[in-house]
């Protein structure tokens, strides 16, 4: 099963695409699939077949996992009392 998330590159941008697992605290790259910018636009200094795109753990400051259709029962929204 495939997770959207959202990469912070140094330097760069926020990356929208799909990894298949989650990066390991031993892996030194993550694999992101489809990637594209936020407003879902093509990366311009990709080439317009790739598909797949490997980057290295040291060059993403940070990576957000949305919530996929299987989460969306976990998820609390505001409660009021």
């Amino acid at each position: 099963m495939s997770r959207l998330v959202i990469l912070h590159i140094l330097n760069s941008e926020p990356i929208l695409g799909e990894i298949d697992e989650m990066p390991a605290p031993t892996d030194n790259v993550v694999t992101v699939h489809n990637p594209r910018h936020i407003d879902g636009k093509d990366l311009g200094f990709l080439q317009e077949q790739v598909v797949t795109v490997i980057w290295p753990i040291e060059k993403i400051n940070f990576i957000e996992i949305m919530p996929g259709e299987d989460d969306e029962e976990d998820i609390i929204g505001f409660v009021r009392e």
